[in-house]
């Protein structure tokens, strides 16, 4: 089993939705700037933002919600399962999904990568140095600068990763697109890769999506109710 998770599945835990009806960027379109790969190198002033922005969003607070707590049921009740996210607040191992089972499509806002020598450590390192007063700390090694390890716009998705997440979509038999629009190329096409393959596809998201069509079932009810019992019900029969 595949299951592939979108912001929405992270929502109850108090992340905003960033698309949806009342998502981030439709709120605030100027905020996009601040992950968007060629505002954030060309401008120290949307980098000192995007520091503020991490240091006091919800992401690195947030603690797993029942939605990601029954995905880690299903797998310790001996249920193959992959989970593939599009989300970067690394709820899914917070939970209890070994690293190895979860493949974070767009990365990870729980650590930083120097965009000069490429070095990676933790985000909560480079917080400790934004609280006190660095408004945009540089990398320890080489002096370049810094950003989260996360994807952002105008960044293309690691091709091995993305291979990856392709050959799990191939390989399922069952497919669960959960909390996600199923609009974000190449993400999106996950779900019709699956079912091409002959997978059982299932949408859990409160609005409409491009695939609903090629969907067994589609899920309309709260992530939060709605996904631990599709997944008890899955894991029975």
């Amino acid at each position: 089993m595949a299951i592939l998770s979108g912001a929405g599945i992270s929502t109850d835990s108090g992340i905003p939705d960033y698309r949806g009806p009342d998502g981030v960027w439709r709120k605030d379109p100027d905020a996009e700037k601040l992950v968007t790969y060629a505002y954030y190198m060309s401008d120290p002033e949307i980098r000192r933002r995007s520091w503020q922005m991490r240091l006091n969003g919800p992401a690195l607070r947030a603690r797993p919600n029942a939605a990601h707590e029954a995905v880690v049921r299903l797998e310790r009740s001996g249920v193959p399962v992959r989970v593939i996210t599009q989300n970067v607040d690394g709820l899914h191992q917070m939970a209890g999904m070994p690293d190895r089972k979860v493949l974070e499509l767009h990365g990870t806002a729980r650590a930083v990568v120097c965009t000069g020598c490429h070095a990676r450590s933790e985000m909560a390192k480079a917080l400790e140095r934004v609280r006190a007063g660095v408004p945009d700390p540089a990398c320890d090694r080489c002096g370049g600068i810094l950003k989260s390890a996360t994807v952002m716009f105008g960044e293309a998705l690691d091709p091995m990763v993305l291979a990856e997440a392709v050959a799990i979509a191939k390989a399922c038999e069952v497919f669960i697109a959960v909390g996600t629009s199923l609009q974000v190329q190449p993400a999106a096409s996950l779900a019709g890769i699956a079912a091409e393959h002959g997978a059982r596809l299932v949408i859990v998201n409160a609005e409409p999506t491009p695939y609903d069509p090629l969907a067994e079932r589609v899920i309309r009810e709260p992530i939060g109710r709605a996904l631990p019992a599709l997944l008890e019900e899955l894991a029975e029969g």
